[in-house]
């Protein structure tokens, strides 16, 4: 088996290493940071060049190349090598985009794909409810109609982002009558509308800007009939369209994270030696590497069902769950490697990289039960992958 590239990906590794070489930022931004115009340029100029946005249609504001699997292994490995993030990580991207190109209409693509794919326009996600988490089918936010619009009314809760963001796309139920998984409709809602109060959550994370939770209440928030997206009454379909591209967004750039932890651990020191010299936590990190490699061409192996239009079967279910304990024990190490500064939160002088890690384990621990916990995705890959019995329910007094 010949694992090499041929002349032409190298060509083509060596065109991404020549725009990172030329136009690498200074650093990474972040969705809290505020500077809007720098990530809106730096974002344009990827789409330019054709490593980010590469395969979305240019008349919804991408680049138009064809998929080609290798070619984005390439990007994600150069970018990672460099230390810069390729795109950016946001619910928009990775979640509401390949939704409507799935569903959306020719209007809603042209509309809102190109500024996403820029950073114009930030996105939530409305979907859990005080009473609707894990069982999210048994949603309660109404939209009742009122001439050519929807009033929204109803509570969302652990909206990532909500406080920062224009747009939301969110389930309500416009068919109260009808069955459980009925009757719920998908649709794009801006966030200036009257009617909406944003009310952040202070978690155990802190105050780590994108990473945000928030509670958010509608009344009688009125959105137009056309925001709907797909036909009325089928937004389940579509939030597990939405669903599906979440948990595969949930482990992204495992790879990336390795390579920042190999850095942490080669820089600090333990009696005056790396922590790299340490066979404990070298045996850790070679553990990591391990799974981290088996994530990325898993990865591909995904990548390349999509560009088949294959379905993934059990393969895919398995993602999320492997992927975000992976990311949480790269945090638990990087943690350990820093000794007593691993505490350390909330800007010390002493804290390395700006809290990155103290952050990135706050945040990678919550993704294990946000998106459906642990134990939500166990029984999924049971039931819908391995095809075992449904867990009894108790018996109804």
């Amino acid at each position: 088996m010949d694992l090499e590239f041929d002349a032409r990906y190298e060509e083509f590794r060596t065109q991404v290493r020549d725009f990172l070489a030329k136009h690498q930022p200074a650093r990474n931004w972040r969705l809290g940071d505020g500077n809007w115009e720098d990530r809106v340029a730096w974002l344009s100029l990827q789409i330019e060049h054709g490593y980010w946005a590469r395969t979305i249609p240019k008349e919804y504001g991408g680049y138009g190349a064809e998929p080609d699997l290798l070619e984005t292994v390439i990007m994600d490995e150069e970018f990672n090598k460099a230390g810069v993030i390729r795109g950016m990580m946001a619910q928009g991207p990775s979640m509401l985009v390949p939704t409507l190109l799935s569903h959306g209409n020719d209007e809603q693509c042209r509309r809102w794909i190109g500024p996403t794919m820029r950073g114009e326009v930030i996105w939530c996600q409305g979907y859990s409810e005080p009473g609707a988490g894990s069982d999210l089918a048994s949603l309660q936010a109404s939209a009742t109609e009122d001439g050519d619009d929807f009033l929204i009314n109803g509570q969302k809760i652990w909206t990532s982002t909500a406080d920062m963001a224009q747009m939301c796309f969110i389930l309500v139920r416009t068919e109260p009558d009808a069955k459980k998984h009925e009757g719920i409709s998908y649709i794009l809602l801006p966030m200036d509308t009257p009617g909406i109060e944003v009310q952040p959550m202070r978690t155990m994370a802190g105050e780590i800007g994108e990473n945000s939770f928030n509670q958010v209440f509608f009344t009688d928030v009125r959105v137009p009939k056309t925001n709907d997206v797909g036909n009325r009454g089928e937004g389940w379909k579509i939030a597990n369209t939405t669903l599906k591209h979440e948990r595969n967004s949930l482990h992204a750039n495992a790879e990336g994270t390795l390579m920042r932890l190999a850095r942490l651990m080669n820089k600090e020191t333990i009696n005056g030696a790396p922590a790299m010299a340490s066979p404990v936590y070298r045996d850790r990190l070679m553990k990591l590497q391990a799974r981290a490699l088996a994530r990325k061409h898993h990865g591909m192996r995904m990548l390349t069902c999509s560009l088949k239009g294959e379905s993934t079967g059990v393969a895919g279910l398995v993602v999320k769950l492997q992927n975000c304990q992976l990311n949480s024990d790269m945090a638990k190490l990087a943690l350990d490697v820093m000794g007593e500064l691993g505490a350390l939160y909330d800007h010390s002088k002493y804290e390395r990289e700006q809290g990155y890690w103290q952050a990135h384990s706050m945040f990678s621990l919550g993704l294990i039960i946000g998106g459906g916990t642990a134990q939500i995705q166990k029984n999924i890959i049971a039931e819908r992958g391995l095809g075992l019995p449904r867990e009894p329910k108790p018996a109804k007094a």
